[in-house]
């Protein structure tokens, strides 16, 4: 298979997705809390997405392996492996809030190759091969470049939310909180996004899961970014993240998170 119809096909899983979601959005949804010492909700919703995407998989490419966060994994370890977070960002879709999106990655022994962060309910699309990164929406079509900041004092900020943290990453965070210029709360994938198309400049989170992050890395990295685990490791594996627009802040934001 080429390159071209991977893209092509991950739009098509992105098509199924959005179309299996929006029914369910912005209505008396049933939610499930699966727990884990705070609130973590899972709804239909996310269910019956990964259901659809793993089956349009499994019809097209059998011998592919996938991992979803509703349903774990089948054959992780193949040569290809789709990564699949039917909502990033429960909590924003189950209040009605549109900043939540489908991610969908596709990973070649363990690296992720391509990835797409979808949101059907506003129409908007931002992909990525790690080399370049796409956005199709209302907007029209474009190339997505990060933007340049060469201090944590210029910088946009965003995390989720700070309750997710633990008590010392929560306060390591505060202190680059109270270096940068702005700081902003939510948004989930949506903020990883911002950064790749230039509005934001730093996104700093914890607790993440490899779905939460996986898909992300190719938009970022395809935009001209920068994303790592606090350590400066490989983000693959989810956990303490960190990405930057620029090499400078980031490694600012490294120091200054490290230090505390």
């Amino acid at each position: 298979m080429t390159a071209i119809d991977f893209s092509a096909f991950l739009n098509e899983l992105a098509s199924v997705s959005g179309e299996t979601i929006l029914p369910f959005f912005r209505t008396a949804l049933s939610v499930t809390d699966k727990g884990n010492g705070q609130f973590d909700p899972v709804t239909a919703a996310d269910h019956a997405a990964e259901t659809a995407m793993r089956s349009l998989i499994k019809r097209t490419f059998p011998e592919h392996g996938v991992v979803g966060e509703e349903f774990g994994s089948d054959r992780p370890d193949a040569e290809y492996v789709w990564v699949l977070d039917p909502i990033d960002g429960t909590k924003s879709f189950m209040a009605g809030m549109p900043a939540w999106g489908t991610l969908i990655a596709l990973m070649r022994f363990g690296e992720p190759v391509f990835g797409m962060m979808n949101q059907p309910f506003i129409g908007e699309r931002f992909s990525g091969d790690g080399m370049a990164a796409h956005y199709k929406g209302p907007a029209g079509t474009r190339d997505l470049r990060v933007r340049t900041c060469a201090t944590l004092a210029e910088a946009v900020l965003f995390t989720t939310s700070p309750l997710l943290m633990k008590e010392p990453d929560r306060k390591a965070f505060q202190k680059v909180e109270a270096v940068v210029k702005l700081s902003r709360y939510g948004g989930d994938c949506y903020a990883y996004c911002m950064l790749a198309a230039g509005h934001v400049d730093l996104v700093i989170e914890t607790e993440l899961k490899p779905y939460d992050v996986i898909p992300l890395v190719p938009i970022i990295t395809g935009a001209g970014g920068v994303i790592t685990t606090w350590e400066n490791g490989p983000p693959v594996n989810g956990g303490r993240i960190v990405a930057a627009c620029d090499k400078r802040v980031h490694a600012a934001a490294l120091e200054m998170l490290n230090k505390a």
